[in-house]
């Protein structure tokens, strides 16, 4: 017979490539067919809930690896709680409203000026769902489980109405108002934006110095005496009504070289400068509040400028005196409503100049810049004029700058119930401490939110005006409104005429004639996604409000975080979430944010296409999310090594544990050998600190355990060891079971610890496993154990793992000098004292095996010969080992021979051959 009959050499199926593109979508099309998520649900349906609610994504387009990153790292938290006692549904959801869709329906040549409103938004519905489905197979793709049947999406009825009941609720606490306020105002977008939709760019401004001529100066001020203002906005001046101070700074009146000007005394060096006036002599001296109630003459327009106080003119810029426009700031609108200065914005909602800036009628605002400043120039009321780059508030879609326009919108008031949001702050556990602190300064310093918004796809407004204007917002109708868009949708609202929305026979004493309108606006879509807690976990059976976990990107702080805590608190007085944990944005390896443009971007399609969506998985798992997170093509070149080396570690301990069955051939703790107590010791350890790392959502954590365990315990110690045991011994003999045993409780735990990362490949595994689960997504993570003895067995074999290093150590010194090739070559001389001698004899193994050499010679560290490499109290000397290759366990040996029957055998494997191969005794071996 052939040597190798004779020997375990470990067989299995389990293949080394994964072909990962096409298995896992082969293995997906079963996971479907046999219903294994509602499986799932099933076998925890009565066990503690756990929700983590979805923050809908947009529906717009393919997705991106930020996409990716959100849903595999949710998808990992489920499924861990899932097979961690927990009942966790997973509903995903999507955003499906907004001006982002009807932009790309524009681009594909719709003309939305040529239909109804309500043929357009049908349009809107039909791209939106398309995207829905297109996004849908992508998530699915990554191994994402889910409700993928029944998504929740912000354009269902059932959604809407919910949406409508909760503005109702709001309006009836006196929550909602209409009102004239300057607002961001995207003309490129044409609409209202809110505080989440602003990001900053840099830009070039002019920088102005402009006059008013003192008319009344209140026996203070000479009426030849100028007030000097500065404006980076020189289009804004048409609208000036007031000329703002700080009550509680020092104005002086100044003679600069035979020019009566009024500035802060504070500022007065820096101006000399910037204007090079020679001759500067103060002639009076008051303060900003001796000035209230003066006037000055407005620079274009025959009209005056009132003096007014306002705290928020600060010293750090400009002249100390600010120009007031309270149509086109938020400062100047608060200011000015004391003193009830006129609120005029002189755009339309296209940037244009209207006919409350005579001169400039018809023009956009920023070719009005130059135009107003040569009007100025003509005037002699123009000081100075230069440029600078600064960061200035773009639509964060249209990339276009904004302005502040005042404008009759809806708000819904934060100020009302500021305190009782910032309480429930507080009561957050926040995972990202830092993101505590920013959602609380977001909420505390945040104005009134604009709820209305000029467009045309999304939630209407549910406002009647009765015939005198008065606005309707009455239980009575919102309910009936809901009940509408449950039944026909809120397309309903714009099909029909204001009439025939309201009650039946629904009168008001401020329409006699009952000649009601309806609101054309719609809602922010911020408030269409922040009510999610009020039309999903409110809504579904399976869910609970509030949610365990809302998880989404860091910029979520400022959009679904706080737009979602602020409705949920407003109706229900509760944050909509208990746990809050944020992920950073994923940049390409240079930082760089990706794009088009600059050819970095890398879409998930392309990895699963190539590598597989394990690997998309396993790069989620070894992203820090807490910051910014780098990807790149040899990032993942990286991860698929790692990959490999999980794949490959099954694979070897699926082929060496075939032929054991767990019901006849496992060996009790107490019977184990030393080494496979150790290493079951071990792995329970392992196991538990992943587990911990799943309940924190460490999965970076997990990452760097699972490589470390791999490498360190696995590969570099107690695998290196097995193949003289799993290879060499008999195959039911005991040393063969007992380190079986432990080998198979490794496999199992492994995979079950890694489904949630990796489930194609843990299926896969489970495949070859006796284990009575169909599917390891049905099974529950590994139960911790605990063995008596633990702890001594643990240092005694950490103390002895001490040694062994320094023992590889000289070995590896001993190779690279070419004394020895491979370990078996070697025999060890090992030198120590008496407590680690009580201490190797304690560990009752075979030192040799675990060394892996040919032969070990143990003896007093007092007989150390000089040519020994010493440690402290350890003395190791390597030498070629004295004998005969045994052609079974490729040890050199002394006693290779000694059964004449089998002279190419050492003692051992002879005798292992003789009890259970006695063909091979009376044949012999074919060559």
């Amino acid at each position: 017979m052939k040597m190798k009959e004779t020997l375990n050499l470990g067989k299995t199926e389990f293949p080394m490539r994964g072909n990962l593109p096409v298995k896992e979508a082969e293995r997906q099309d079963g996971w479907n067919q046999d219903s294994v998520y509602e499986l799932r649900q099933k076998l925890n349906e009565n066990k503690p809930s756990f929700i983590l609610h979805d923050g809908p994504p947009y529906a717009n387009g393919n997705i991106h690896m930020g996409h990716a990153l959100n849903k595999i790292t949710k998808d990992i938290i489920v499924r861990s709680k899932s097979m961690m006692g927990f009942r966790a549904p997973y509903v995903p959801g999507w955003d499906t409203h907004g001006l982002p869709i009807e932009q790309q329906l524009v681009k594909q040549g719709v003309d939305r000026k040529k239909m109804s409103k309500a043929a357009f938004r049908e349009l809107c519905e039909k791209y939106a769902l398309e995207q829905v489905n297109l996004q849908r197979e992508d998530f699915k793709r990554l191994g994402v489980a889910a409700e993928w049947d029944n998504p929740y999406m912000t354009l269902q009825p059932e959604f809407e109405a919910e949406e409508v009941r909760m503005f109702g609720e709001m309006a009836e606490k006196g929550y909602i108002y209409k009102g004239k306020k300057p607002i961001y105002w995207s003309p490129s977008s044409e609409s209202a934006l809110a505080e989440a939709e602003i990001e900053y760019q840099d830009i070039k401004s002019p920088s102005m110095y402009i006059t008013f001529d003192v008319v009344d100066g209140k026996d203070i001020l000479d009426t030849d005496t100028k007030m000097i203002i500065w404006t980076t906005t020189p289009w804004t001046i048409p609208a000036n009504y007031g000329v703002a101070v700080h009550p509680d700074y020092k104005y002086i009146q100044i003679d600069a070289d035979g020019t009566k000007y009024v500035v802060a005394e504070e500022r007065l060096s820096v101006l000399k400068e910037e204007f090079d006036w020679e001759n500067v002599e103060v002639l009076k001296e008051f303060s900003g509040r001796d000035m209230e109630y003066m006037t000055v003459q407005h620079p274009l327009y025959d009209r005056t400028s009132l003096v007014i106080l306002g705290y928020h003119v600060t010293l750090d810029s400009g002249t100390g005196l600010v120009h007031t426009a309270p149509g086109h700031g938020e400062d100047d609108f608060i200011a000015g409503q004391k003193y009830k200065l006129p609120v005029v914005s002189v755009l339309d909602e296209k940037g244009i100049m209207n006919e409350d800036a005579p001169g400039f009628e018809g023009i956009f605002y920023d070719k009005a810049n130059p135009l107003v400043t040569d009007q100025l120039k003509e005037n002699g009321h123009l000081l100075k004029l230069s440029f600078f780059t600064h960061s200035y508030p773009h639509d964060w879609r249209t990339k276009k700058p904004v302005v502040f326009r005042a404008t009759a919108q809806w708000f819904a008031s934060v100020e009302m119930f500021r305190d009782d949001i910032l309480k429930e702050i507080d009561k957050v556990d926040f995972k990202n401490e830092w993101g505590k602190v920013r959602l609380y300064n977001m909420i505390k310093d945040r104005g009134d939110w604009v709820i209305s918004r000029q467009r045309a796809w999304g939630v209407p407004l549910p406002i009647f005006y009765a015939e005198d204007g008065t606005p309707i917002i009455t239980p009575e109708t919102i309910e009936h409104v809901a009940q509408l868009f449950e039944e026909h949708g809120s397309n309903i609202w714009f099909k029909h005429d204001a009439k025939a929305l309201l009650p039946e026979g629904f009168t008001s004493e401020h329409s006699p004639n009952g000649g009601f309108t309806k609101e054309e606006d719609i809602m922010d879509v911020w408030f269409d996604s922040g009510s999610s807690h009020r039309g999903v976990l409110g809504k579904r059976d399976n869910l609970t409000y509030p949610a365990d976990l809302y998880m989404e990107g860091s910029d979520q702080y400022r959009g679904w975080f706080n737009s979602s805590i602020i409705t949920s608190v407003a109706t229900n007085g509760i944050a909509p979430y208990k746990q809050l944990m944020s992920q950073g944005f994923v940049l390409d390896d240079k930082g760089h944010k990706m794009s088009k443009s600059l050819g970095n971007i890398i879409l998930p399609s392309k990895v699963i296409k190539q590598s597989g969506a394990e690997i998309v998985r396993l790069w989620t798992a070894s992203a820090d999310t807490s910051s910014d997170v780098a990807v790149s093509m040899d990032i993942l070149k990286q991860v698929s090594e790692t990959y490999r080396k999980i794949r490959n570690t099954f694979k070897f301990i699926l082929a060496n544990t075939t032929d054991f069955e767990p019901s006849k051939n496992a060996v009790a703790f107490d019977d184990l050998a030393s080494a496979d107590k150790y290493m079951l010791i071990k792995l329970n350890a392992f196991s538990k600190e992943v587990l911990n790392n799943y309940a924190e959502y460490d999965f970076l954590a997990i990452y760097k355990k699972v490589i470390t365990f791999i490498s360190n315990d696995l590969s570099a110690f107690y695998l290196d060891i097995a193949k003289d045991i799993v290879y060499i011994e008999a195959e039911d003999s005991f040393e063969r079971r007992s380190m079986q045993t432990v080998l198979y409780q490794i496999v199992t735990t492994m995979a079950k610890l890694l489904t949630p990362i990796l489930p194609h490949t843990t299926e896969e595994v489970w495949d070859y496993l006796k284990e009575p689960e169909e599917y390891i997504q049905l099974s529950e993570m590994p139960e911790v154990a605990h063995f008596d003895g633990e702890i001594k067995i643990v240092e005694n074999w950490q103390a002895f793992m001490k040694m062994r290093s320094h023992v590889l150590k000289v070995l590896e010194d001993a190779r690279d000098a070419k004394l020895i090739g491979k370990s078996f070559e070697a025999k060890v001389s090992l030198y120590v004292n008496d407590s680690d001698k009580a201490l190797l004899d304690a560990l009752n193994t075979d030192v040799r095996q675990q060394l892996i050499v040919s032969d070990l010679e143990i003896l007093s560290v007092e007989n150390a010969p000089e040519d020994a490499t010493k440690f402290d109290d350890l003395a190791v000397k390597v030498e070629v080992a004295s004998g005969e290759v045994c052609q079974r366990c490729r040890m050199i040996k002394t006693d290779v021979g000694e059964n004449p029957e089998l002279p190419t055998l050492c003692h051992r494997c002879a005798t292992i051959v003789e009890r259970n191969y006695p063909k091979a005794v009376t044949e012999g071996f074919e060559n």
